[in-house]
This record gives structure tokens, sequence and C-alpha cells, in this order.
């Protein structure tokens, strides 16, 4: 997937985004879950050191501190709910002390004094097994005006052993939770991006002979939509100044047609009259030479707007390409002779096409005569014909001057010559190639060209074979 498409740019956003809040979402269930269980335990502590006091403490006075400590080790039984309790005397001796747990030794805990409490606090003790021991503190006044120190604890080790737990399924849920926001990004993305991929292709089969085409509408009213609409709006322009400009091009040519035909005649007339003057004669001659130019130059043009509107299809028929390209061929070697130029033609077996046959052997006469004309002396054109895969192939090579890299990209276009002085003298009006690729585009097909500077040519068309049991268009 390219990285900076819009769809891997949207997919990464969106990922990133989901994955982000669920990791916030994870810290922060991590640090509420903490707190609250530690606070929990400290308010359970707390709650046994009041009743500690309220239950037992606040009749010490008469029952006597044995009794206290009895009563402490009975009820509560620090040792078998993994608790400490611990009261401690205004001189700081120990009146009572749990004792040892699986958990953790309470005689590590440093002793406590009650000038050493300042009202009720909560700490955190760490213990050499590495395990944490939550204490509250309580300081109790007796009647007689003593105060005694209770201390009430428990281990941490359940409440890290429930984060751990918690964080081991963070651990693997968050990039779980990644990997599914990434497949689910791309799904929505996916099904987003669908009107924009069908928008793209529709476009892409919309060429100058099918303007006539829209691209698809999805009914949302959003942005999409509108993009749609705008861009047929587009189109529609588009096909009304392609209908323009074919029309006036047909028009033109054709309005043409008729005043060079008579001006030709003109001229033709004068340069019989003007035999007895030779310099009257020959500007004569010259200027009937630019008349056929233009001439050919007319029909050219009219020969492209026909096929830009279609009308090629109108006279098709299935032909073998193979015999029309050797008669051709056979045709066009007389005038390579008259250059010194030898041609041959290679055709492999049948190869049937549907289209118009004028058409066809238009692209094999100009491709021989462009060779022909750029090709010296001594030099050799080669005509292979054949049927690859679905397609029948005409390759024109030779071993002329070839055309400058720079060129290349621009050689079809109508009117371009790569020396314009040298095409002029040749006769040519850079609508040759023009012509092949209109009729090729006509037929469905395509026109291309390798060459080298100074090393020759090769032209190759590929049209659509017929397919056998195909009904031919009419």
């Amino acid at each position: 997937m390219n990285p900076r498409s819009i769809r891997f740019r949207l997919i990464m956003w969106y990922a990133g985004l989901l994955t982000g809040a669920f990791l916030l979402f994870s810290v922060t269930l991590y640090q509420v879950l903490r707190n609250y269980l530690e606070s929990s335990l400290a308010q359970t502590l707390s709650r046994r050191s009041e009743q500690i006091t309220a239950s037992l403490m606040a009749g010490m006075d008469k029952t006597g501190e044995r009794y206290v400590a009895d009563q402490i080790a009975a009820r509560y039984a620090p040792e078998n709910y993994e608790r400490f309790i611990r009261l401690t005397r205004p001189d700081g001796s120990v009146l009572y002390a749990s004792g040892r747990t699986a958990s953790f030794d309470p005689t590590r805990l440093p002793p406590l004094t009650v000038n050493d409490v300042k009202g009720d606090f909560v700490q955190k003790e760490l213990l050499r097994d590495g395990r944490l021991l939550l204490v509250t503190v309580k300081v109790f006044q007796a009647n007689d005006g003593r105060r005694f120190l209770i201390e009430s604890g428990g281990p941490m080790a359940p409440i890290e052993t429930i984060l751990s737990h918690l964080l081991f399924s963070l651990l693997i849920g968050v990039p779980l939770l990644g990997l599914v926001a990434v497949g689910g990004g791309f799904l929505l993305v996916g099904r987003a991006l669908a009107p924009v991929v069908k928008i793209a292709q529709s476009a892409e089969q919309i060429t100058l002979h099918n303007l006539n085409e829209r691209l698809p509408l999805t009914k949302t009213g959003d942005e999409l939509e509108h993009l749609s609409l705008a861009l047929n709006r587009m189109i529609a322009r588009l096909s009304d100044a392609f209908e323009h400009n074919r029309r006036f091009l047909a028009d033109a040519s054709h309005e043409l047609r008729t005043p060079l035909a008579a001006w030709r005649g003109e001229m033709e007339s004068v340069v019989e009259q003007t035999r007895d003057l030779p310099e009257l004669r020959d500007r004569a001659g010259s200027a009937l030479e630019e008349v056929d130019r233009l001439a050919k130059i007319v029909e050219a043009l009219f020969a492209i707007s026909r096929l830009d509107a279609g009308e090629a299809q109108q006279e098709w028929a299935r032909f073998d390409l193979a015999p029309l390209a050797a008669s051709t061929t056979e045709q066009m070697s007389l005038l390579a002779e008259d250059k010194g130029v030898s041609v041959s033609c290679k055709v492999q077996g049948k190869v049937s096409v549907d289209g118009d046959r004028a058409r066809i052997k238009q692209v094999v006469v100009n491709l021989l005569d462009n060779a022909i004309k750029y090709t010296p002396s001594g030099g050799s054109i080669n005509l292979d014909v054949s049927a690859r895969e679905d397609k029948a192939v005409i390759e024109v090579a030779d071993t002329g001057i070839g055309i400058p890299p720079n060129a290349l990209p621009h050689i079809f276009e109508r009117f371009f010559r790569v020396d314009k002085a040298r095409s002029r003298d040749a006769g040519g009006a850079g609508l040759g190639l023009a012509i092949v690729k209109s009729i090729c585009v006509a037929h469905g097909g395509q026109v291309r060209v390798e060459s080298e500077e100074g090393h020759g040519s090769r032209f190759k068309v590929e049209l659509p074979l017929a397919r056998p049991g195909q009904r031919q268009t009419n």
C-alpha cells in the first residue's frame, strides 16, 4: 500500500487515534483500580482500628490490658487472615503484636511511639522480601490520660496480583485492539472510498469517443455527490467544446475542398497555357504543388474529423489483414524502388479483424510511406503481420534516420514534425501519424513507436482480433 495514499493515511489516523484512546483508557483503568484497591484496604484497616478502639480499648481500665490482647487475638486472628495488628504503650513497650504470616514478618517493621505520630496517617513500608505493607496508625487516649498507639495493616500482595493480571491482560489486549482497529479501519475506509474508486474507474473509461457518458452518482448529499456532479458538468462542457471543434473542423475541411479543387483546375490550366513561358510556367507549377499539398492537408483533416465522430464503424466488416498488408506492401514497393530502398513483408498465417478495410489499409500506407521518406538509399523496411494472443499486430521497422528522444512523446500529435523544413520538402504536413493513431483508436487499438536516432524506427500497431462467433459490426 502506498504510504502517501489517502487510504493509508486514513487507516493510520483511525488506527492511531483508536489505539491511543485504548491505551489512555488502559492507563486510566490501571491507575483508578490501583487507587481504589489501596483506598479500600486503607478503609478496611481504619475501620478495624476503630472497632478495636470502641469495643476493647474503651473499657481497658476495667478489663485490663491482658484481656484486650487476648480478645484481639481471638476475635480478629490477624495471623490467619494475613493481617497485622500492634498496640504500643505510652512508654514504647508493646502491649500486643500479631505474629508472622506467610506474606510478611511484622517484626521487620520499625517500632513507633506515640510521640512519633501526629494524628492519623497512612504509610507504605517496603520490606526486604519485596512486598508492600499498608499501615494505618491511630492514637487512643484512655480515661486515665494514657495514650496508646494502634497499628493495623495488611499485605499489598493480593492487590499487586490483581494489578499484574490486569496489566498482563492490557498488554495483550491493547495490541490486539490495535490490530482490530487497523482491520476495521481498512474495511471502513475501503467502504468510504468505494464511490471514489467507482468514479475513477468510470472516468478512465471516458474518452473522446464517448463523452456522452457520465460518472455514477451516489445519492448521499455529501461531498462525493457534489464531486460527481461537478465532474459530470465538466465532462458536459468538454463534450460541447469537442463537438464544436469537430463540427468546425469538418465544416472547414468540407468548405475548403470545393475552392481548392477549382483552384487546382485553374492552376493546371495556367500551366498548360504557359508552356512557352518557362519562368511563368515554373511559378505556376510551384503554386500548383502548394495547392496539391494544401488539398492533401484538407483531406487529412476531413478524415480525422470523420474518425473522431465515429463514422469509421459505419463501414466495418470482417477481413484478413495478411493479404491486405501484402498487397499494400507490393504497391508501396514501387515508390521505395525509386529511392533505392528495399521493402519486404512477412505474414504469419491468417489474421482476421473487424474494421474498415480502407482505413486499415491507410494505416499500412501511412506507416510505409513514413518509413520510405526517412530511410536513406540502400536501407531496408520490414513489415510484419501476426496474431499474438488476442491482438492483431502490424510492425513496420526501418533502418532510417530515427527519431530524437525528445520528439517521441509528440510524434502522433497533429501537425507535429521533427524537422519542419525537411518534412515540408518531403511533402509531409505532420498529419500522417496522427491519422494512424485516430484510426487505431477508432478500432479499439493502439500504436506505439520505438526509435533510436541514427538507427531506425519500429512502429507497432495492435488491433483486436476478430473472435470466432462474434457478430461483426456493420
